[in-house]
């Protein structure tokens, strides 16, 4: 038996020889030595991924801003009507049984139109706003529409701070009777004076105070050539110099003082860090409100500066821009490598513009001192720990 079962183990050897001078040889052909290559680098590609899953980023825990996975560009052309409409959906269900949301709505549309709101319909927005108040879930009637994500996110960059619960100061004779201090039997007691409600609603502001006039129109992209050759990245509100300019939007000051192209010009970072507003060609000698600088917390409708001619000039405090008006941008950010960089993302600002113009903040000008404060004050939650209120001093001589 064991003379008959060698020959059987001969040729097993034999066999498995074979194989092992075969896969060497194949391993000397380019197609052997791309295939070691590629499980070299699938390995490392692995190992990589595991690394960074580990750090949270890459193998010093931080992915590159090559590396990461964000929003490149956003063009914004929702027509003013068409944000007003969503958000009248939003405040007036805040308190429904479903409370609709202005951002998902529009962020639905965005996705229907691929951004072209040209297209736009109101029945499209009734349509989807009915579904939504029968208690469908804007995550369910999306949820086949692949670039929803995308509108949401670029949407909520431009909209997110500007609409929520606050609290302001309304006059007493515009005050619902729960908000009047009442007497010792509980009745409202009428007041001239200022007093305090919450709200829900739109809190952020127009840049332009309250009552005083301005013209505009759609300039985004126009051609600009002081310094060089450039397109115009902001939106041009032409008025009178002096006229009080508007905190848009709660922030913090992160840039302030001067710059060849805006002249006098205030930069403020919204506080979850997306938006930063762009006020320049400040007034030359008074350009700022007195309380600024770098660093400061302003909260939105508060007076910041006043419309001026400063800038296209090396010289400080030059007016060399021939007529007198507020450059207004926003810049959005997903991710910090995109500020003060070639990628910057500036949006065409007009339509929002609009819709802001349906809350300017009042102001009041210290004759003393020649500054202006808000009329009514605000208290912002977004504001961690608040922000002291811009109030004129009452031994201040005060002019509307």
């Amino acid at each position: 038996m064991e003379s008959g079962k060698r020959p059987s183990f001969v040729h097993l050897v034999i066999a498995l020889e074979s194989v092992v001078l075969l896969a060497f040889l194949l391993m000397l052909t380019p197609l052997g030595s791309r295939l070691t290559l590629n499980e070299n680098v699938e390995s490392a590609a692995e190992k990589e991924t595991e690394k960074q899953e580990e750090s949270g980023g890459d193998a010093d825990g931080e992915k590159s801003s090559e590396e990461k996975d964000y929003i490149k560009w956003v063009d914004f052309d929702i027509p003013a009507e068409v944000l007003k409409k969503a958000f009248r959906c939003d405040i007036d269900t805040y308190l429904a049984d479903v409370h609709l949301n202005w951002i998902e709505i529009l962020a639905y549309l965005g996705a229907c139109y691929g951004g072209d709101f040209s297209r736009y319909t109101e029945s499209d927005l009734n349509a989807v706003t009915e579904r939504l108040r029968a208690g469908e879930k804007m995550a369910d009637i999306a949820a086949e529409m692949e670039y929803y994500p995308y509108y949401l996110e670029a949407y909520t960059a431009v909209l997110g701070g500007m609409v929520g619960e606050y609290e302001v100061e309304i006059p007493g004779s515009e005050a619902p009777d729960f908000a009047l201090p009442k007497d010792e039997k509980g009745n409202p007691i009428p007041t001239n004076d200022n007093v305090w409600v919450t709200k829900y609603g739109l809190k952020a502001f127009s840049p332009i105070a309250k009552n005083y006039p301005y013209s505009d129109y759609d300039d985004f992209g126009a051609s600009r050539d002081y310094g060089f050759q450039r397109v115009h990245l902001g939106h041009d509100l032409m008025g009178q110099v002096g006229t009080p300019v508007i905190a848009v939007e709660s922030g913090r000051v992160e840039a302030i003082g001067w710059n060849r192209y805006g002249g006098w010009r205030l930069g403020i970072r919204s506080l979850d860090g997306r938006r930063y507003y762009y006020y320049a060609h400040l007034r030359k000698n008074y350009p700022y409100h007195k309380s600024l600088k770098e660093g400061s917390i302003v909260q939105a409708g508060d007076v910041i500066g006043y419309l001026g001619r400063t800038g296209y000039s090396d010289t400080e405090n030059t007016n060399n821009l021939e007529d007198p008006h507020l450059h207004f941008g926003i810049q959005l950010i997903f991710d910090e490598s995109q500020k003060d960089s070639d990628h910057e993302i500036w949006i065409d600002c007009y339509e929002l513009i609009r819709f802001l113009s349906i809350n300017r903040a009042k102001t009041v000008k210290d004759e003393s001192t020649k500054e202006y404060y808000r009329v009514y004050q605000m208290k912002d939650p977004a504001i961690p720990g608040g922000a002291a209120a811009q109030q004129i001093p009452e031994t201040a001589n005060a002019s509307p």
